[in-house]
């Protein structure tokens, strides 16, 4: 349990208001979470341990980070599989909400807040505070259908003006500058000098390498 006098001064009023607005019965909701940039799965880790060291999964039961699989080209052609963020900067947490997982959850190493309502102070200036608001389940149904039914996403380190050699196939050993680039065909297309006259012509991307 949390001990008020270890609570900061600026957050004592922000527990108020979760006790205050937010039920501690009924069933779990997700919230978003910011976090800071490039920390999401660090923040999903850290999270995770600290439920399980303080024994509060009844109260904070999952913490996700949606993602869409993606095929990226390296610049040899060759090819490796990866996860892409729906939302860069945001982890999702499935949770009842009450003051004790307020805090353990919005006091985890590199998060920023929950996402919500902000709230004007009760007195002196500054900002105020972020009220915690959950995602509508529609929002939710959204969010994890488009992570789960999304195609893999075609990605390469190309873009126009790029220069590029050919590695394979009847122009081997040309080279050229990118003039069109077309994820969803795995294809781009590229002006080669041919007979001394500058050519489209349209390329795997496995048959290409990126010149530096």
């Amino acid at each position: 349990m949390t001990n008020a006098a270890d609570i900061p001064e600026e957050d004592n009023q922000q527990t108020e208001e979760v006790q205050a607005n937010l039920k501690t019965k009924g069933s779990p909701r997700w919230y978003a979470i910011q976090v800071a940039s490039g920390c999401e799965k660090r923040v999903k880790t850290d999270m995770e341990m600290r439920i399980q060291t303080l024994d509060i999964g009844d109260r904070v039961m999952q913490v996700q980070i949606p993602q869409t699989p993606s095929v990226k080209i390296r610049k040899d052609g060759s090819r490796y599989t990866s996860d892409e963020k729906v939302f860069p900067g945001y982890v999702l947490v499935k949770m009842l909400m009450d003051d004790d997982a307020w805090q353990i959850v919005k006091n985890t190493p590199n998060v920023i807040n929950f996402v919500g309502a902000e709230q004007k102070r009760r007195y002196g200036r500054g900002r105020g505070h972020v009220k915690p608001l959950p995602l509508s389940r529609a929002e939710v149904e959204r969010i994890f259908k488009q992570a789960e039914e999304q195609e893999p996403v075609m990605k390469i380190d190309m873009e126009i003006g790029d220069k590029i050699a050919v590695l394979s196939g009847p122009f081997k050993e040309f080279e050229g500058e990118v003039i069109e680039v077309s994820p969803e065909r795995s294809k781009l297309k590229a002006l080669l000098s041919i007979f001394g006259r500058d050519t489209p012509v349209e390329l795997e991307f496995n048959q290409v390498e990126k010149q530096n």
